[in-house]
This record gives C-alpha cells, sequence and structure tokens, in this order.
C-alpha cells in the first residue's frame, strides 16, 4: 500500500476542511447542523399551544350550547306549526274529530303517520310532519317522541299536564339558556 506524505483524507466528505473554511462554506456548515429544535423551543410552543386552547375551550362551550338552542327553537316551531295545522284542518273539516274533540291530536307521531282526509273520496291520507323533531337537550337514546313533555288542552299554561290530546309542547331539560330563561318555559 503506497500512502501519500502530506495528504490527509477528508474525514466526512461534503464537509468544509478544518482550518480552511470561508464565510460561505461557514453559512452552510451552520445550516446543516442546526436542522432540528431544541427542547426549550418545543416546550415554548407546546405551552403557547396549551393557552390557546384553554382560551378557546369556553367559545366552543357557548357556540354548541347556542347551535343546540338553535336547533331547539327550531323544534318547538315546526311542532308547533304541525298542532296548528291538524287543527285547522279539524276546523275545515277535513280531518274528523267528535263534538266534544278539542281539535287537537291524541299524539305526536300522528302528525307523522297521517290522518285519513274526511273531503277526500279514496280517503286519502293528510300529512302535517315529514318526521318527528326531537328535543336537542334530551338523551340520544330516548325516540324522537318522549324527549317533549306534552301539554293537553284542557291544563292550565302554569301547570301544564298530558291528557287526551296534544295542545303544546315544550322540552323537559331543567338547563338553563344563554339568556338566563329555562328551557322548559319556551
Amino acid at each position: 500500500m503506497a500512502e501519500s506524505v502530506g495528504v490527509r483524507e477528508d474525514p466526512a466528505p461534503g464537509r468544509p476542511k478544518p482550518g480552511r473554511i470561508s464565510s460561505r462554506d461557514r453559512d452552510v456548515y451552520s445550516r446543516s447542523e442546526g436542522r432540528g429544535f431544541t427542547l426549550i423551543e418545543m416546550l415554548v410552543v407546546l405551552a403557547m399551544l396549551g393557552v390557546l386552547a384553554s382560551a378557546a375551550r369556553p367559545l366552543l362551550e357557548l357556540s354548541v350550547q347556542r347551535s343546540r338552542e338553535h336547533e331547539l327553537r327550531q323544534a318547538l316551531r315546526t311542532l308547533r306549526n304541525g298542532l296548528d295545522a291538524y287543527k285547522h284542518a279539524v276546523e275545515a273539516g277535513n280531518v274528523s274529530a267528535s263534538p266534544d274533540a278539542s281539535g287537537y291530536p291524541q299524539t305526536l307521531q300522528l302528525l307523522v303517520d297521517g290522518v285519513a282526509d274526511a273531503k277526500s273520496p279514496n280517503n286519502r291520507k293528510i300529512y302535517f310532519l315529514r318526521r318527528l323533531p326531537r328535543d336537542p337537550f334530551a338523551p340520544a337514546e330516548l325516540p324522537a317522541e318522549d324527549t317533549w313533555e306534552l301539554r293537553a288542552y284542557d291544563s292550565p299554561p302554569d301547570e301544564p299536564r298530558a291528557g287526551k290530546d296534544v295542545f303544546d309542547v315544550h322540552s323537559r331539560s331543567e338547563r338553563k339558556a344563554l339568556d338566563g330563561s329555562r328551557l322548559k318555559d319556551w
């Protein structure tokens, strides 16, 4: 083996040789070595993310509450419009009812299932709702009809109770709304 005298092998290919570093090589060398983050930098970033997340959580909860309240208002409006449409159909003679009846349906499901049109020669059905909306504050395992508190026509407004018909509906939830009112009073 013949060795060259005075010639040293490059210790690491691509790296500048010791003692002969130009300013351009120094910039390249320092950038290639400092590509990662230090532990302190990572901890600072994680702490900042934690502060941002803790500040955003109340806003997220407020947004979810507002969304559920909006959904409750829409569901109540839909149900009450269906109940009123049924009452108007009874008054117009399209739905037959006994003389002592209030003119409101016996159940909420009747609005979805439909009733025979008394004026139609082939007993065509009249439907008042496509589907029964559910109370967004009720447990998810309950069927939609069981999520509502029902009020009969003959019950007073300050003490609503179920009866032989469905005059009105309200939420069963004891929670307070964002405006401070109780959801069950809507």
